[in-house]
């Protein structure tokens, strides 16, 4: 997962996808601004009274984001943040009656932002674990597994892909948990290592398969299945989901911001309007129903 975690270029310019061939350079983080234009909701004045007096002052909210994991986050026709998540930090911002900073970043840049300061929150479709509760806490939003992909006519068997070359987007959970610990369990056992390939981008991670270079890829459930969605009949789901966790927006440790956060999006739960994003997205097997903070510490 994003701990985290197929068309044409042009494609991904129409419809959000990933790229057949090339990726998407997101190695330049850069700030895009977006008003928080979500249909319906309204402010609610006792939660925006309860902000932070700086962010108050700001009128906004400065949020990382790699828009690089499509149907999460990506970047639309003009370049803007686009997905389900971009949706729901508005839905966010104008319940609290402020516009949105999206401060587009690298994955593993996201939470030195938050500790450093320069970001208020993530929006990245961050896995809520303890190691990284060390650093940031978390207002869970979502849950998600993980989920592997092929070629199409490939059989890969997750639980027995050893010797295999797997493709996944560095730093996420997938890199540095997921994949490393089935090929600690292939070498125990005498067998080959899984050769994981570390790319910086989703759509890189998910090219190398179609090109043949991987033999599978390993992603969030929601991300590997909206690859398969859009790859023409290149890509096939390998297995189903599993190890089902938490998604959260990391917010720096002990923020007053952290129960104003939680308290809103379990406000956009109760409303309606959660599930409405969720739904249009495709993306409601994930929903919660309660906005938890630190979820994976509390088992």
């Amino acid at each position: 997962m994003r701990i985290r975690s197929v068309a044409t270029v042009a494609a991904i310019a129409a419809v959000g996808a990933l790229a057949l061939s090339g990726c998407v350079d997101n190695s330049t983080p850069a700030d895009s601004s977006s008003p928080s234009s979500a249909s319906g909701v309204k402010k609610d004045d006792t939660l925006a009274g309860q902000l932070p007096a700086d962010i108050k002052k700001a009128g906004k909210l400065t949020v990382g984001m790699d828009n690089t994991y499509p149907p999460n986050e990506y970047k639309d026709d003009s370049g803007q943040p686009a997905g389900w998540e971009v949706e729901l930090t508005n839905a966010i911002a104008a319940k609290l009656g402020l516009k949105v900073d999206f401060a587009i970043a690298k994955f593993d840049n996201i939470i030195p932002s938050i500790t450093g300061g320069k970001d208020d929150f993530g929006m990245s479709s961050f896995t809520d674990t303890t190691e990284r509760e060390k650093q940031v806490d978390f207002v869970n939003y979502y849950t998600a597994g993980i989920m592997w992909a092929s070629a199409k006519g490939k059989t890969v068997d997750p639980d027995n892909a050893c010797g295999l070359k797997v493709a996944v987007q560095a730093t996420t959970y997938e890199d540095t948990d997921e994949v490393p610990a089935k090929s600690k369990a292939c070498t125990d056992a005498g067998k080959p290592a899984i050769q994981g390939l570390r790319f910086d981008t989703q759509d890189a991670a998910t090219n190398a398969v179609v090109l043949g270079q991987a033999d599978a890829l390993s992603a969030d459930s929601p991300v590997t299945l909206y690859a398969i969605s859009k790859s023409s009949g290149k890509l096939q789901a390998a297995g189903k989901a599993f190890e089902v966790a938490p998604y959260g927006l990391p917010v720096k440790k002990d923020s007053k911001l952290t129960p104003v956060l939680q308290k809103t999006v379990q406000a956009l739960i109760d409303d309606g309007a959660y599930g409405k994003i969720l739904d249009k997205w495709g993306v409601a097997d994930g929903a919660v129903t309660t906005a938890e903070i630190n979820a994976a510490s509390k088992g």
